[in-house]
């Protein structure tokens, strides 16, 4: 049995490709009818015509300027996209290869690929792309006004102190469950509080709002720090009940004026240490025993302690964002070595503006091991 001789000549008309032949100058002088089909014409009108005529205006333009330049430098040119204009005007997206013969006249072979797929698929993933960008600064934008609304507009330090905070989000695309706050509580006395609920997103911002105003509210009734920290305790137990415990750490305390500057109340529950840097250079962590998580045991057992702060001193308060960041190319905390406290030496004497901007730049310096966000409050009365 004998092998059937191919008809190049119908391979030729109908493949799944267009063919055209021009001379130099763009004349057509053959194209094959799948080509003819696709642009909708006789093929006895293409025939002389020039092929530029059958291209959108900037197709032409780039045709011209880029296209033919090209083959006559390289004698062939791959993968050039262009449209060509079909008799319905409609526009037919193409890939176009083209090589010169060695002929004389010498002539341009070119072969039409149909892009019209691919166009749309490139369309569509530029649209998709769009789309995705847009909500993501939707979200970014959400978040942002969320967050703010969760931080004081401004803090109300009493006379003499100087206050400064800030808030340093790990993701833009996240709401942070970290808080703090100052304000008067009335003869003579502030409050201030630094926190974190655990969890991102809507609902720890939920559960943020709710600390924050039942903190604020509980100071107003009663300025008992151990107090204050019950009355959060029972609040979060109310509105989730063990079957959907949440929960938080929170320390929370109360100046007072005294004869060398401030009083400080602190009482904690479950959350890190603050820094107490002294006029002398000396820093120690304050001590706050009995602390423990807000929202989660049923009989949470909380404690107060207290020290003075006078001219030259600090007190800084921080989430665990900052201390439990990753170290680059490690798996290593930053504070598993006691850095924070070797950090606040380096820096003592401080103010709390000095202070908070420091650890602001460190923030930013930990990168991407800054897994979750970070809070810091510092309050400090000048020296002198």
């Amino acid at each position: 049995m004998t092998a059937a001789v191919p008809d190049f000549a119908d391979l030729f008309d109908h493949a799944p490709c267009g063919y055209v032949t021009t001379r130099t100058d763009g004349t057509i002088v053959d194209l094959n009818a799948t080509l003819v089909e696709w642009l909708g014409y006789a093929k006895q009108d293409l025939i002389g015509r020039r092929f530029t005529t059958l291209l959108s205006a900037a197709g032409r333009i780039y045709y011209e300027t880029h296209f033919a330049p090209l083959l006559q430098l390289h004698s062939r040119v791959d993968g050039i996209a262009i449209d060509l204009v079909a008799a319905d005007r409609t526009r037919l997206s193409v890939l176009l290869a083209a090589n010169l013969t060695n002929d004389e006249p010498q002539l341009i072979r070119t072969v039409v690929f149909d892009a019209r797929d691919r166009r749309s698929y490139e369309q569509e993933l530029l649209r998709a792309r769009e789309e995705a960008e847009s909500e993501r600064s939707r979200v970014h934008a959400l978040a942002a006004t969320l967050q703010r609304t969760l931080l004081p507009p401004r803090l109300s330090p009493p006379s003499g102190m100087e206050v400064a905070a800030y808030y340093h989000p790990a993701s833009v695309d996240d709401v942070g469950g970290d808080f703090y706050d100052v304000f008067p509580l009335g003869a003579g006395r502030w409050a201030l509080f630094l926190g974190d609920v655990v969890g991102k997103g809507v609902d720890a911002a939920v559960i943020t709002s709710l600390t924050r105003y039942t903190l604020r509210a509980a100071a107003i009734l009663d300025q008992d720090p151990i107090t204050v920290l019950n009355t959060l305790d029972t609040a979060l137990h109310q509105e989730y009940p063990n079957d959907n415990p949440r929960f938080c750490t929170v320390v929370f305390g109360v100046l007072t004026p005294c004869d060398t500057g401030y009083t400080v109340e602190l009482a904690s529950g479950g959350h890190p240490p603050p820094l107490v840097i002294r006029v002398d250079g000396s820093v120690q962590y304050q001590e706050m025993p009995g602390g423990q998580l807000v929202g989660i045991l049923s009989s949470p057992h909380f404690e107060s302690t207290t020290l003075d702060l006078g001219p030259g001193d600090t007190l800084v308060f921080y989430t665990d964002g900052l201390t439990e960041a990753r170290l680059a190319n490690s798996r290593n905390r930053y504070d598993d070595s006691g850095a924070l406290l070797e950090f606040a030496a380096a820096h003592a004497p401080t103010t709390a503006r000095a202070i908070t901007t420091a650890l602001e730049q460190l923030l930013t310096s930990l990168g991407d091991g800054l897994e979750d966000d970070t809070a810091i409050l510092a309050l400090g009365i000048p020296a002198g």
